[in-house]
């Protein structure tokens, strides 16, 4: 999917959050000024998140609590060399909330089994412009791959 501008990127994660239930996990790959983030803050509009969502990149992981469901939005990248499987990330996978990781590369053992892997990319020709592949892994993802 294309889409021709940060608003356009947001509107469908938003239009996917209304989609999600407890226990959604979104990996979200891509390179640095890719839009992983602007992609979590429409999901957050779409969960209903009034709360301005930053990068969660030297805290690791942002929990925010008022919407529709909880939303937890990782940015793992800075343990790279390993640590995830420390940090006890399957109680939010397995949670009542929405987890979004950035960086999903870095998980190692600590990779869920089953999650959607959206992957975003920034269109060559025009750096305004986002494509996005969505991959369902496990049967309850299938559907929100679908989501256009």
């Amino acid at each position: 999917m294309e889409f021709a501008n940060e608003s356009a990127l947001q509107a469908y994660a938003e239009r996917l959050a209304e989609q999600l239930q407890p226990g959604a996990v979104l990996l979200l790959d891509g390179d640095l000024g890719a839009g992983k983030t602007s992609f979590t803050k429409g999901l957050a509009r779409g969960l209903g998140i009034q709360e301005v969502i930053k990068s969660p990149t030297f805290t690791i992981v942002r929990e925010y609590e008022s919407g529709r469901l909880p939303l937890y939005h990782m940015d793992i990248y800075r343990l790279e060399n390993g640590g995830a499987a420390d940090l006890g990330l399957e109680e939010y996978f397995e949670g009542d909330g929405v987890s979004v990781v950035e960086w999903p590369q870095f998980l190692g053992v600590a990779m869920p089994e089953a999650y959607l892997l959206v992957q975003i990319t920034k269109d060559p020709a025009d750096d305004a412009k986002r494509n996005i592949k969505l991959s369902a892994h496990g049967a309850n993802y299938q559907a929100l791959a679908a989501v256009r």
